[in-house]
């Protein structure tokens, strides 16, 4: 198993817990840490989603499941390597790439992904060191989307509200010094079509210093429109939005802009290539729903922009990439063109779906994947011990679940110490310092 989020363990669960064939599951990632996505994506006020990681240590400590941590594929362990040691091979990385607006302005300073942002407050390894400069007292958030709500939260949110969350430390620091006043969430289509979840969303109308705005022409929808909305998430996101709309600003220190039918058109710069502004240009639908440009425009008084607009997949060295869908090609989880590969999560069918639907995805995954055990050539070196004595000849560092445990009791007790549920460990040398002793 290549990547330890959400869909390799579920897929590691699905496979010890079948009792057609016997299994040992070997699960690697290059992070120390185990969980990708629930400890490095989901939002650390976000608490009780975390909880799902209760059932991944069960998996994880099982005998039969290895997690193998701080192993990069392509570097570490090649393609060639696990063909001769594995029977099988499932591609769980997830999709840790993002998407681009594709307009002027947009590699200015301040400008960035919505990804590289989640990625530093959450304390990622490859993102902890960088020097997060938040000056600014404008955000222009691009997207509607759960990521735009939770970096919108996140920025407005006081440090009284952020202690409750296990956001990382340096983030912490820099959030309690933060200036910005106003955030603007951008879609380029209307409210109806907004991918938010209502929990989500009505959570900007409980912020102790931020009051929701919202310009009611933007938010509004024919009768007919309205009649045809068939999907109830859709529905209740519509009366939180309108609700915001009817509110009268209570003169919070901060706002919460919520936009709809507007597209980013240009990042504007200063002449130190900082960004200092962002044009927008508001759109109409037409018949088919898609947004269309007015030509009237306007300017946002930004500092930072983020976009989110999706994550995309990264390809991994010697396996098939689909570049235009950024997915491994396969048909239902079997790697196009390979025999005993298999893939699941975003890296298989894009990144759609909540933690909870990598589980169905896994478990179909593994089902083809037994459907086809008899038919799999075996392999010559398929015990344990073979790969750990390739890992420790080519000076790998393996970092255990036992070692990510003893970190784990650590952040814990750190946190506790400083009245919080967890006090990250960021950077990489210093996770490795931590092991079961």
């Amino acid at each position: 198993m290549i990547g330890s989020g959400p869909s390799g363990v579920y897929a590691a669960e699905a496979l010890i817990k079948q009792t057609a064939l016997p299994t040992e599951v070997d699960v690697f990632d290059r992070l120390p840490t185990p969980y990708g996505l629930v400890r490095y994506g989901v939002a650390p006020d976000h608490l009780t989603i975390k909880s799902v990681t209760k059932g991944f240590e069960k998996t994880l400590s099982d005998p039969r499941v290895r997690f193998l941590g701080n192993v990069e594929f392509g570097k570490d362990l090649t393609h060639d390597d696990l063909k001769a040691h594995y029977d099988a091979i499932m591609y769980t990385v997830g999709a840790s790439g993002d998407r681009r607006l594709g307009i002027p302005g947009e590699d200015l300073s301040g400008s960035m992904s919505a990804t590289e942002f989640v990625a530093w407050y959450n304390g990622h390894p490859d993102a902890a060191a960088r020097e997060m400069v938040l000056s600014a007292t404008g955000v222009a958030v691009v997207g509607v989307g759960n990521v735009a709500l939770d970096v919108s939260r996140i920025l407005l949110k006081t440090v009284a509200e952020l202690q409750a969350s296990d956001i990382a430390p340096h983030a912490l620091e820099v959030l309690e010094d933060s200036p910005v006043k106003d955030v603007w969430i951008l879609g380029r289509r209307s409210a109806a079509q907004a991918k938010f979840t209502t929990k989500e969303l009505r959570e900007f109308g409980e912020l102790s210093d931020a009051d929701p705005v919202v310009k009611p022409a933007e938010v509004a929808v024919d009768e007919v429109a309205e009649a045809a909305i068939t999907d109830n998430v859709v529905r209740k996101n519509l009366e939180v939005i309108r609700d915001f709309a009817g509110r009268t600003p209570e003169g919070k220190p901060r706002r919460i802009h919520l936009r709809f039918l507007v597209s980013p058109v240009e990042i504007l710069g200063d002449e130190n290539g900082n960004v200092s502004g962002l044009k927008i240009e508001r759109n109409t639908l037409d018949a088919s729903g898609n947004a269309v440009g007015t030509g009237e425009t306007e300017v946002l008084p930004v500092q930072m922009v983020l976009r989110s607009v999706g994550y995309r997949g990264v390809a991994l060295p010697g396996v098939p990439f689909d570049e235009k869908l950024g997915i491994i090609p396969n048909v239902e989880g079997r790697v196009e063109g390979r025999t005993g590969e298999y893939t699941s999560g975003w890296i298989k069918r894009g990144p759609s779906g909540v933690i909870g639907t990598n589980r169905k995805d896994s478990t179909d995954t593994v089902a083809h994947l037994l459907a086809d055990a008899d038919a799999l050539p075996p392999v010559a070196k398929a015990s344990r011990a073979d790969i750990d004595a390739l890992l420790q000849e080519r000076g790998v560092d393996v970092y255990t679940f036992a070692d990510w445990q003893a970190l784990d009791t650590h952040e814990q007790a750190q946190g506790q110490a400083q009245g919080r549920p967890r006090a990250k460990v960021v950077h990489k040398h210093e996770m490795l310092g931590h092991r079961q002793k």
